[in-house]
């Protein structure tokens, strides 16, 4: 069966980065005006040229996210279940060959994590750990998933890729979304940042998205690791990854994180650097290309862009996130994935979201905007 990576390969990463560059202020307000955005304007919406209209890009992202998903922002959290690791990724304090403690959840320490989580008024959880498959197995998934089923409204996951058979499995379970980043589109720096472990297969990872569509996932999330390559040329074949799906897997729905390079003990340096206007850019050319996408935005953001962000084109965002595992009530000295920025808790954010005039929403998502 064809899968995305079939159309990758007949791009050129070089070329595609040029024809980015070379946008001109007029292919942005062609842009701008159209009813049905591209893959070509979503190339000049992201572009330099683009910086100057950002008040525009702006006000038709927030009217078109108004449109769709009105007032309302998912409140989400991360629960780490472990940070056992077999990879060796350069940007992430997980990476095996960092020599920390390890420790992966146990039953009852899950729950405790749980209790202290659903104190905070949470019925959407993110279920993350490392990338390992001797200690985070379906198997375990599986455990994990029927223990904490009966808490929350909507289940996601973000752990290590798995083969079609294994998400078939998992769905029965409550499994509504799973999220898979693939971190860098430029294949040569991929194995740069990847050089041990089944992360290291490209090819794998980037077809995951096709094999979870082929398991009828409810929902998939989609990203890169801003910092890692060129911005601007790694979200181009975020954009042309999303346009793929929703066509191929037209009942499953979709969202688009922007995770920026944070620190970690002993971290790597962005190769790139984005800044926050060019962030914004961001976020409102995802709107404006594709007005069904949920857009999500962590605690890795500071509390004033979040702040600022709330009303641009973000339909969820996380609050009082702790990035390790244990890290609400079992152990919450242990290692954490990356330093968090906006330490205020989810109350607060609440609080924000409200004096903005919009609504926090705490259980299901979708029965929301059906």
């Amino acid at each position: 069966m064809s899968s995305f990576n079939d159309i990758f390969e007949t791009y050129n990463w070089d070329d595609t980065k040029a024809s980015i560059y070379a946008k001109t202020s007029a292919d942005v307000e062609r842009a701008l005006a159209a009813d049905k955005r591209t893959l070509e304007d979503f190339k000049a919406l992201v572009s330099p040229a683009a910086a100057p209209y950002l008040e525009q890009m702006a006000q038709i992202s927030q009217r078109l996210t108004l449109k769709r998903f009105g007032k309302v922002l998912q409140m989400y959290v991360p629960l780490y279940l472990s940070n056992e690791c077999s990879n060796i990724c350069t940007y992430c304090g997980f990476s095996y060959d960092n020599k920390v403690k390890r420790k992966t959840l146990s039953p009852m320490e899950i729950m405790q994590e749980v209790a202290v989580i659903k104190e905070m008024g949470y019925e959407h959880v993110l279920l993350v750990t490392g990338e390992d498959n001797v200690n985070v197995h379906v198997d375990y998934f599986k455990k994990v998933l029927e223990l904490i089923r009966p808490h929350f409204a909507h289940i996601s996951m973000e752990v290590q890729p798995m083969d079609l058979e294994d998400y078939q499995q998992l769905t029965p379970y409550g499994l509504n979304t799973v999220l898979v980043y693939q971190e860098t589109y430029h294949k040569e720096d991929y194995k740069k940042h990847h050089p041990k472990g089944k992360k290291s297969n490209f090819k794998y990872r980037v077809e995951t998205p096709d094999r979870l569509g082929q398991a009828g996932i409810h929902k998939m999330g989609l990203g890169v690791l801003i910092g890692l390559e060129d911005w601007r040329t790694d979200c181009f074949f975020t954009a042309m990854h999303l346009n793929y799906l929703e066509k191929k897997y037209w009942q499953t729905k979709y969202s688009l994180s922007f995770p920026r390079l944070r620190p970690f003990s002993g971290g790597l340096e962005p190769k790139v650097e984005m800044n926050d206007r060019e962030l914004v850019q961001l976020i409102c050319a995802y709107r404006l290309f594709n007005e069904e996408v949920e857009l999500s935005i962590s605690t890795r953001e500071s509390a004033n862009f979040r702040n600022n962000i709330i009303k641009l084109g973000i339909t969820s965002i996380s609050a009082g996130s702790k990035t390790n595992p244990g890290g609400y009530a079992v152990e919450p000295e242990s290692l954490e994935q990356f330093e968090i920025s906006d330490e205020r808790s989810p109350a607060e954010i609440a609080k924000i979201i409200a004096q903005q005039g919009y609504e926090a929403v705490w259980k299901d998502w979708d029965s929301c905007l059906t």
